[in-house]
């Protein structure tokens, strides 16, 4: 485990942290000091991750969830409010690709599927989980959204709009939270070898992207009290703004 405790004392809840992105920055958190609240829907997955977590001396708790569930998500403040009386840090990082196509085509639940899990469930976890953040002297929110919003490519319409939709319910949030301790950021991952990656380029050799681990300290700077900006879009590739 890190010596540098840069996260000692905080409370983290993490989205889709069974593996991927969530798993390492879980991990990340854990080494840094935090106690990682891990949510996802795969109980296998994250009991796996709590094993290697404890190993290093980190601390955990595990809420098996399905974030399409909102009066599931409602009853995430309960249980962290009488244990914690806070919330410090909050990744929403959980998310579906959907399926590549003309938007034309997208079948409504499919359309569906993707909007509550990208889209929906983030804004259920602002409206249960602010006042916790607020608690915080130093509440910081980030949510991982993607380069496809800052580009226009054919067949990714469904996928895109969901993160265009969450950068807008991001930068709302930031602005509405400026005056207060909360920050709220967006981090773009950029090429990275997780699961979603593969079912999109499914021809992609894995071994040339970095792994999920590269994304970590992108994560751990922003969840830092001393991380002080709001509203930023924020490339783990290279660090910018």
């Amino acid at each position: 485990m890190s010596q540098t405790g840069r996260l000692r004392g905080r409370i983290a809840l993490i989205t889709g942290a069974s593996r991927g992105i969530g798993a390492a920055v879980a991990k990340a958190y854990a080494a840094e000091g935090a106690h990682v609240v891990l949510v996802a829907r795969t109980v296998g997955g994250l009991e796996e991750l709590d094993d290697e977590i404890t190993a290093l001396g980190g601390t955990a708790t595990l809420v098996p969830l399905d974030l399409t569930d909102g009066q599931a998500i409602d009853g995430l403040a309960a249980p962290v409010l009488e244990r914690w009386k806070r919330l410090d840090i909050l990744v929403g990082n959980a998310a579906i690709l959907g399926r590549l196509g003309p938007v034309g085509h997208c079948p409504p639940d499919l359309w569906d599927r993707v909007m509550a899990l990208n889209v929906t469930a983030n804004w259920r976890l602002i409206r249960a989980l602010d006042p916790l953040l607020r608690a915080s002297d130093a509440g910081r929110v980030i949510f991982v959204t993607s380069g496809i919003t800052q580009t226009t490519i054919p067949f990714w319409g469904v996928y895109a709009a969901s993160k265009a939709a969450l950068e807008a319910l991001a930068r709302t949030y930031a602005a509405e939270t400026a005056r207060s301790r909360v920050r709220v950021n967006m981090v773009n991952p950029g090429p990275t070898r997780t699961r979603m990656r593969a079912q999109a380029f499914p021809g992609e050799n894995p071994n040339e992207l970095p792994p999920p681990e590269h994304v970590t300290e992108t994560f751990i700077r922003l969840a830092e009290p001393a991380f002080t900006d709001t509203g930023q879009w924020v490339s783990a590739d290279s660090g910018e703004k």
